[in-house]
């Protein structure tokens, strides 16, 4: 009978007690959370330590296949988000394959000369489109890896840098799209009195590629503020090298613009050209923020010796 009645408080108990781990749910991840942010892991090795010291200890080897299988787990994650992203892109992707074509007077005027082409196409819009959707998540998963290895501050900067990298990837697609191609389409299509039948394929591949690698470059001032941050990169090199720099960002913009028009290749390096300067600032800002927090550490250090 004891039984009997331990089992049916259980079963009467069993709604309540989900709904209170449902409402406490909330407040143990946003714990959890806090708990990541702010405190230092002092058993996990950063990555680049484990790198430098990988020839001298059987210990730092052993930490650098832990990372290696950590890094496996966060990719093998990253693909399965695209693969989401992709998948919600497929309920879109003609109309973004007509608002893409609309420089060229819409997908009436492309042609398609293979079988397969047209299918190749869809999939290839799908997947900058699945890209962009995602981005967030992939951002958050690259930073979700190094976390660990990284000051509670440097967590805190990273993680609110995702929604900014969201936005400076796709403030470089719009730029692409409103400003590179209305001025490289025209030059392109007119340069000769050859008549102009743009296959599918070599349009979009345009389009797509030219967005995708302009958005990635302008990650640049981000990418730059976290390498000072945790100290790979120093805003002194990077301001004595601004003529090098220079030469690379033109090499960069003739590789990824298709065309010898000046044009068009100046459109592409002017805003490379004022993201490196840009970087070079927020680098110092990170700079003087890392002597800031080391000073602070010494003498935090030597009040406590």
């Amino acid at each position: 009978m004891r039984k009997f009645l331990h089992a049916l408080g259980q079963v009467i108990a069993f709604p309540f007690v989900l709904l209170f781990n449902l409402l406490a749910l909330p407040f143990r991840l946003a714990r959890k959370a806090s708990h990541f942010l702010n405190d230092d892991f002092e058993d996990d090795r950063p990555l680049v330590d484990a790198l430098a010291s990988l020839a001298a200890e059987t210990q730092a080897r052993a930490s650098l296949w832990d990372h290696i299988d950590e890094l496996r787990m966060h990719l093998l994650r990253m693909v399965i988000g695209l693969a989401i992203g992709v998948g919600i892109s497929f309920y879109f992707t003609i109309q973004l394959m007509e608002y893409l074509a609309i420089p060229v007077g819409g997908l009436e005027n492309l042609q398609a000369i293979k079988v397969t082409e047209e299918v190749g196409v869809y999939m290839r819009v799908a997947l900058m489109s699945g890209i962009a959707i995602m981005l967030p998540y992939l951002a958050f998963e690259l930073w979700f890896f190094a976390a660990p290895g990284l000051r509670p501050r440097e967590r805190k900067f990273g993680l609110a840098g995702i929604p900014l990298a969201t936005i400076l990837f796709l403030t470089g697609m719009a730029f692409t799209y409103f400003a590179l191609l209305p001025t490289a389409l025209p030059f392109l299509g007119g340069f000769t009195k050859i008549q102009q039948l743009w296959t599918a394929n070599d349009y979009f591949g345009f389009v797509t590629g030219l967005m995708t690698w302009i958005g990635l470059f302008f990650e640049f001032p981000l990418v730059v503020y976290i390498l000072t941050s945790i100290g790979f990169i120093q805003p002194h090199i990077l301001a004595q090298q601004w003529r090098l720099a220079i030469v690379i960002i033109a090499i960069i913009a003739a590789a990824i613009t298709p065309t010898i028009d000046p044009v068009t290749m100046g459109l592409t390096m002017l805003p490379m050209i004022l993201l490196y300067f840009a970087s070079i600032g927020l680098s110092y800002v990170a700079y003087a923020g890392r002597r800031k927090r080391a000073a602070e550490a010494i003498e935090t250090e030597a009040s406590q010796g």
